[in-house]
């Protein structure tokens, strides 16, 4: 496999939601600028559940993160100073028809894989929640139609 392009951004949010409007758009244009605009709609719903958990459920700063391997997976995740572990996903079907607790049943069904692990960042203990979408298949598979 030919290596891929990597790169790591991180953006630290205060404990607001209207941050994750800010984390929304700023991925965006990440994904733009590295030719992978048919990850955004994906990634969007997947980074807005991750960071607004992270905002909604602790009391101090958060972040996030937004990685290419070189394998040509793109990272999503977000950071925040509770260790705990987060609540384990509902089944897809059941979290469609909660009003809350939605967001890691979403983030399972959407993503290739994710997980959470105690991280300390900044100074603060706590937690990093990911998750990975094939980037370069998903590139590849779309040139592939188009030709």
């Amino acid at each position: 496999m030919p290596e891929t392009e990597t790169w790591d951004y991180t953006l630290c949010i205060p404990n607001d939601l209207r941050a994750v409007t800010v984390c929304r758009k700023t991925l965006r244009v990440i994904l733009a600028l590295h030719g992978l605009t048919a990850l955004t709609d994906t990634a969007e719903l997947l980074a807005t559940e991750l960071v607004a958990n992270a905002v909604r459920h602790t009391k101090g700063p958060a972040a996030l993160r937004v990685r290419r391997s070189p394998q040509g997976l793109v990272w999503i995740g977000a950071w925040d100073t509770d260790p705990e572990p987060p609540e384990p996903p509902v089944p897809l079907a059941e979290a469609l028809e909660r009003e809350d607790g939605r967001g890691l049943g979403l983030v399972t069904a959407c993503a290739r894989q994710w997980g959470w692990q105690p991280s300390a960042r900044f100074g603060d203990r706590g937690k990093y929640v990911w998750c990975e979408l094939p980037a370069a298949q998903l590139v590849d598979h779309v040139v592939r139609k188009e030709s």
